[in-house]
């Protein structure tokens, strides 16, 4: 049984189709969209050892004619040599404006096929195949493509919608629970910006720091409801979103939310060091203590995000959970790397804070001394 959810974008509309065990339909699925010839797959070290061959083959049997690149599994591969090396490789293919690119992977592998699609021969066609949860409820959907540079994470990139978004449950089998949680960061994030039901539902699965979301491996498919409900719920909200607002020119900075102090947690700890998840976790307790200060959120409902995101096995302070980074980050580092980030305008940086649970707002400023002071008391 599968689900679809529709992104609605007139004629640049697709769906998100949702479900266990669909991976081999997904030749079917392209050729429905519209997609003929050629076509580039895209995949890392990790994830195409277990489903390149299975999307190799659905590929062909529909009758396209498909090519498989494998890079270097983690955030690192998000740069500027390896979208290079997706250049030459389709200039080797001799992928034309015909042809198309599948993301077969998480979120690094979505964003760089994405913007090798949107820039190669000023664009082509290209399809999400998410395999970890942060990419299925958030960086697969809405056409935000980009790299990494030194100076900040997805300074380079492009808007470009994909062709059709085909999330298979039974891919979250083989996720290691690190990434899971990751994952669940991006779901409370949403919870936190839209969806107060959402929220209170992973409260009440989460019990003595054990969430109902992190399930065992074999219950990880559709079949157990245990994330197909979730999942479904989060791309509807993410595609509402980008319906109003496709480009970011308002609503969609929602989405945003702990990201602003998230990314230069990435950018300061060095790319990989946190996984993308678990640097947002802690910008999110950082903006709901941020909020309190300045929008009137309760400090008991700070709390609960604070605590949901400690019961999901997510840090909720710097230097985070056993076996990441031990030095604390420095602040200087931290606002060097606010001070580039695509939400910072004149140097100052634009937060979404929020007034209560399910609702928030996006582009707001800070007090310099207010934004040093709430990252010095965060695991003090």
């Amino acid at each position: 049984m599968t689900h679809d959810v529709t992104v609605d974008l007139g004629d640049r509309s697709y769906p998100i189709r949702i479900g266990s065990g669909i991976l081999d339909t997904l030749g079917d699925a392209c050729k429905a969209a519209g997609l003929t010839g050629r076509c580039l797959i895209v995949s890392d070290e990790n994830v195409a050892p277990l489903y390149a061959d299975t999307v190799f083959q659905t590929l062909e049997k529909a009758g396209f004619d498909p090519v498989l690149e494998v890079l270097p599994a983690g955030e690192p591969t998000k740069c500027q040599a390896q979208l290079m090396n997706l250049y030459a490789k389709a200039a080797e293919t001799r992928l034309d404006r015909k042809c198309f690119m599948v993301a077969l992977g998480g979120g690094v592998i979505g964003d760089l096929t994405g913007f090798a699609a949107a820039s190669w021969l000023r664009g082509i066609q290209f399809v999400q195949v998410p395999t970890s949860l942060l990419a299925m409820v958030d960086s697969s959907v809405g056409g935000k493509t980009g790299i990494n540079i030194p100076a900040g994470k997805n300074l380079v990139g492009a808007f470009h919608q994909p062709e059709l978004v085909m999330v298979d449950l039974d891919t979250l089998k083989t996720l290691p629970e690190r990434e899971l949680a990751a994952g669940m960061s991006e779901v409370v994030k949403y919870g936190v910006i839209w969806d107060e039901e959402l929220f209170q539902s992973l409260e009440a699965g989460s019990t003595g720091g054990q969430s109902f979301f992190q399930c065992s491996e074999k219950n990880r498919g559709a079949d157990s409801g245990c994330l197909g409900k979730i999942i479904s719920k989060c791309c509807e909200i993410k595609a509402e979103v980008v319906r109003q607002d496709e480009r970011e020119g308002g609503l969609r900075g929602i989405l945003n939310f702990g990201h602003t102090l998230g990314h230069a947690i990435e950018n300061a700890a060095g790319y990989g060091e946190y996984l993308h998840g678990e640097a947002v976790a802690i910008g999110m307790v950082y903006a709901a203590r941020l909020s309190v200060a300045l929008k009137g959120l309760l400090v008991e409902e700070s709390d609960r995000i604070e605590n949901l995101l400690a019961a999901l096995a997510l840090p909720v302070a710097a230097p985070g959970p056993q076996g990441l980074r031990r030095g604390r980050l420095a602040w200087s580092d931290l606002r060097a790397a606010m001070a580039v980030d695509k939400k910072t305008v004149g140097g100052l940086p634009k937060f979404v804070l929020a007034d209560r649970i399910g609702h928030v707002d996006f582009g707001c400023e800070v007090p310099e001394e207010l934004m040093e002071e709430v990252w010095n008391g965060i695991g003090q």
